[in-house]
């Protein structure tokens, strides 16, 4: 069992690893990162002392917190330095067979009773596992960015996972003042593989010529309730970020239509129009440059808004069908993970099951592809005349 005494180690000094560091620190763990890197080492510590800064200046913390912050962690570029912690979080490359073999060589540097997890947004725990001789240590806990302040974290047992290990990770990330949920070692785990059809629709309806960019993100704002438009946060979260998770997402589920990638996202991809990231991405930041003004069409809007959002309800569905996670996890995990207004599958309740499967029918009439197929669960309940996936009282 965890205690505040528990030694956390995180590999990787990024944003991901910084952030994870602050949070375990600032819940007075003393914390161990290390990267390989001395430049980036100093970077992260520069940028984590500018950050405690930021939270002084807005009454978050004050000053004796950040002396025991800095205090409580410890940079180093000897992996060596990991040897004492009784859990390790990695939080580098999303590269299969880079994290192996770091897991491989840390599992011969940490004590028998250290768990070793790792921070990875898709891939597989099991594979990562499956590197080291103790497999039955090795888990998933993936945050989401930036860690110190959002509030899911989605704890990933592999299929040899321990359960006691399970228990005991979600119990000191709830500790941590986190909203844990539990999700099924599959692509993309629960919140990476439900929001696909946010940008993945909303692309194909752009293709299409249907919308513009700037339109479909006002839709999806203004009359969907959704704090950023898919375009404004894929540009947000980078398209070699965001273009690489459906890849991969795609990949793993054997080419499956329902998340095969954009061709117009991989071109931005390949032009190096990353985002905000870069100065330009679907939207040009440069110079203060005007962006495009919607069209303000309310019909358009409210078609736009519903395709989207029932696909994404069809993937929410599904991945209770398939035992993803629980009703309950897969609503909280979208709505403290991705900031969506409402739970998808309590939106269905309130759409109606009924409603939502003959939106999909005619999605499927129209386009007869396999990525419109509507999820058997919904089906199942129809037929069952189950309304509801949140039971009532």
């Amino acid at each position: 069992m965890f205690t505040e005494k528990s030694i956390i180690g995180i590999i990787g000094c990024g944003a991901m690893g910084i952030g994870i560091g602050q949070l375990a620190a600032t819940e007075s763990h003393q914390v161990f990162i290390f990267d390989s890197s001395l430049d980036a080492l100093k970077k992260a510590e520069i940028n984590l002392k500018n950050t405690l800064k930021k939270l002084i200046d807005k009454g978050k913390i004050d000053s004796q917190k950040e002396s025991e912050i800095i205090n409580n962690i410890n940079f180093s570029n000897n992996i060596e330095s990991l040897k004492p912690c009784d859990l390790v979080i990695e939080a580098i490359i999303e590269n299969i067979e880079i994290k192996k073999k770091v897991f491989a060589d840390l599992e011969k540097i940490v004590s028998q009773t250290c768990i070793l997890a790792s921070n990875t947004s898709s891939l597989s725990i099991t594979s990562i596992a499956s590197a080291c001789i103790n497999p039955e240590k090795v888990i998933g806990i993936h945050f989401f960015n930036p860690a110190p302040l959002m509030p899911l974290v989605e704890i990933i047992p592999g299929i040899a996972t321990k359960p006691i290990v399970t228990e005991h990770c979600k119990s000191l990330i709830d500790s941590w003042k986190k909203t844990t949920v539990v999700a099924k070692d599959t692509p993309g785990f629960i919140v990476n593989r439900i929001a696909r059809p946010f940008y993945s629709e909303a692309l194909r309806i752009f293709e299409e010529g249907i919308a513009d960019i700037s339109t479909i993100d006002w839709a999806m704002k203004e009359i969907g309730g959704f704090k950023m438009g898919p375009f404004e946060l894929m540009d947000l979260i980078g398209h070699d970020v965001n273009y690489t998770v459906t890849e991969t997402v795609w990949t793993q589920f054997y080419y499956d239509p329902k998340f095969k990638p954009s061709i117009s996202q991989k071109r931005l991809l390949e032009a190096g129009f990353l985002g905000r990231k870069s100065g330009k991405g679907f939207y040009n930041y440069n110079d203060n440059n005007e962006q495009p003004k919607p069209k303000n069409d309310l019909i358009l809007g409210e078609l736009i808004f519903k395709r989207i959002l029932v696909m994404l309800i069809n993937e929410a569905a599904d991945a209770l069908y398939f035992k993803i996670a629980t009703v309950e996890d897969i609503d909280l995990a979208m709505t403290k993970g991705v900031n969506y207004p409402k739970g998808l599958l309590k939106w269905a309740d309130d759409i109606g099951i009924e409603n939502i499967v003959n939106d999909l029918k005619k999605l499927y009439l129209l386009y007869q592809e396999d990525r419109y197929r509507i999820s058997p669960i919904l089906k199942q309940m129809l037929e069952q005349k189950i309304y509801l996936f949140h039971k009532t009282i």
